[in-house]
């Protein structure tokens, strides 16, 4: 869990969005009073079976006093949208995270074209929204196996604006990105979030294309091995406070930086809430995350601690 005071929030309505999805309105409880966001953001839900999770919120950045995020029943669940969808209730008081934002717009952009896969609409809804209010350039491409399983179709479908739809079952095939994302200005920037073989398949094509300026958003843990050339123990030298730790083989930087009393938020362990990201002074980082980019990959001034490594014998922190 995150060592930072989550908030209380209040399960005020469930809904249903689509075949498989549910919609969860959070409210604050009590005295607690919910930090503003902004478009693309997520919260941590802290579920009662012990589980951290992480939802992209949908709801408007305008609104205040309530958090909105929708939630697919992951077939292949290791207990958290299990939960919610089976036993989650209104009326529960949750502990959730304040908003963090990892796939942050760039309002400047002349154009932005934004793709959705399945539950990936969660964000992009939000992203999509935001721009339109704005009177901002944008195109949506939204793509999921069938209509039904397909949320929020109906409140875009009333939004006057530039939305393509690709359903497999329809179409027949899966959606073709790059004859979908061809022909746009060098400096479009694209957003995607989805399910991983589509944010790979989105990177590629963007790359292929010649976009320096591709953004995606991941729901699910890379699970990247270690790289071929990833040290199985180092040496982490402390900036702020001077100290140097050794970190062997089989354990976690974060376990030992926070065993030395460092003050480092996280949550899930898994490379893509990006709570633990801590910037890296010297050193050759194993990036092993979901949240980096390959351009902040290659930068390599921050690095998620929690499941990264290094590929040379010391690292520098700022810490």
């Amino acid at each position: 869990m995150s060592n930072s005071s989550p908030l209380t929030a209040l399960v005020h309505t469930l809904r249903y969005e689509a075949e498989g999805i549910i919609s969860v309105e959070l409210r604050p409880y009590g005295d607690t009073v919910f930090p503003p966001f902004e478009a693309g953001s997520h919260i941590d839900l802290h579920l009662p079976n012990g589980l951290v999770r992480s939802y992209s919120l949908l709801n408007s950045p305008s609104d205040r006093g309530r958090y909105v995020v929708g939630i697919l029943r992951d077939r292949n669940s290791r207990g958290g949208s299990e939960f919610v969808h089976g036993q989650l209730r209104v009326g529960m008081q949750l502990p959730i995270s304040s908003p963090r934002n990892n796939f942050q717009l760039d309002l400047n952009a002349r154009h932005s074209v934004l793709v959705a896969g399945g539950i990936g609409i969660t964000p992009i809804y939000c992203m999509f929204r935001q721009l339109l209010a704005l009177g901002k350039s944008a195109e949506l491409i939204y793509c999921a196996r069938s209509r039904q399983e397909a949320a929020l179709v109906e409140e875009l479908s009333g939004l006057d604006a530039n939305v393509l739809y690709h359903f497999n079952d329809e179409k027949g095939m899966p959606p073709d990105l790059s004859a979908y994302l061809a022909g746009q200005p060098a400096d479009t920037h694209f957003y995607c979030c989805g399910p991983t073989p589509m944010l790979d398949a989105f990177e590629s094509t963007c790359e292929g294309l010649g976009y320096p300026h591709a953004h995606i958003e991941r729901f699910a843990a890379a699970e990247l091995p270690p790289s071929e050339d990833a040290q199985s123990s180092y040496s982490v030298e402390l900036k702020k406070t001077g100290k140097t730790l050794s970190i062997e083989p089989g354990l976690s930087l974060l376990d030992v930086l926070l065993e030395a009393g460092c003050d480092i938020e996280y949550s899930c362990r898994e490379g893509v809430c990006g709570s633990c990201e801590t910037r890296v002074l010297e050193g050759d980082v194993d990036h092993r995350d979901g949240v980096l980019t390959k351009a902040e990959r290659a930068a390599n001034k921050s690095m998620m601690v929690c499941v990264s490594g290094c590929k040379s014998r010391r690292l520098v922190l700022d810490l």
